[in-house]
């Protein structure tokens, strides 16, 4: 199923990139959905390309029931971003995969920051795919609004923090 998802916030790619790769807003957004923040590690200085991973535990009250069978009550979730260093502009890009734990479902994806002025458009575009013999194709098209839901909670989560801190 292929995801597709934008969004502006109206600050610098710098200040917006500095968040999302903020251990205190990671944890913050976890609890906000009703999970917890497991582990954060960053490889590499920030000011240039680095990888991240987060594992966060998250649970599946939202999921559909077809979904929730297979996974239960919570998931285990490891996000890993492979950040570019900033482009001429400033802006910049990552590769994020997703596994879960115990799901047969993966997520890869490429988000862009992109410098707008004193804005920031973020892009998401990716894929979400089940291994599941005939219902991979039902469970991953369940996924993929969740998926897109998790930035827009995350993008707005990231206004607030940017407005307050």
């Amino acid at each position: 199923m292929a995801l597709s998802a934008s969004t502006t916030l109206p600050h610098s790619v710098d200040r917006v990139a500095a968040v999302f790769v903020n251990e205190d807003f990671l944890r913050h957004t976890s609890e906000y959905v009703g999970g917890s923040l497991e582990s954060f590690t960053v490889d590499g200085d920030t000011a240039g390309a680095f990888t991240t991973t987060t594992v966060r535990t998250l649970p599946t009250t939202r999921l559909p029931d077809i979904a929730r069978k297979f996974v239960g009550e919570t998931l285990k979730v490891t996000q890993t971003e492979k950040w570019e260093a900033p482009a001429a502009d400033g802006s910049r890009s990552s590769t994020i995969d997703l596994k879960i734990a115990g799901a047969p479902l993966d997520v890869s994806a490429v988000q862009r920051l992109v410098a707008e002025g004193g804005s920031t458009r973020i892009e998401l575009e990716g894929n979400v795919t089940s291994s599941v013999p005939f219902l991979g194709g039902k469970i991953a098209d369940a996924a993929e609004p969740m998926v897109g839901k998790a930035l827009g909670i995350q993008s707005q989560q990231a206004q607030a923090w940017l407005e307050s801190h």
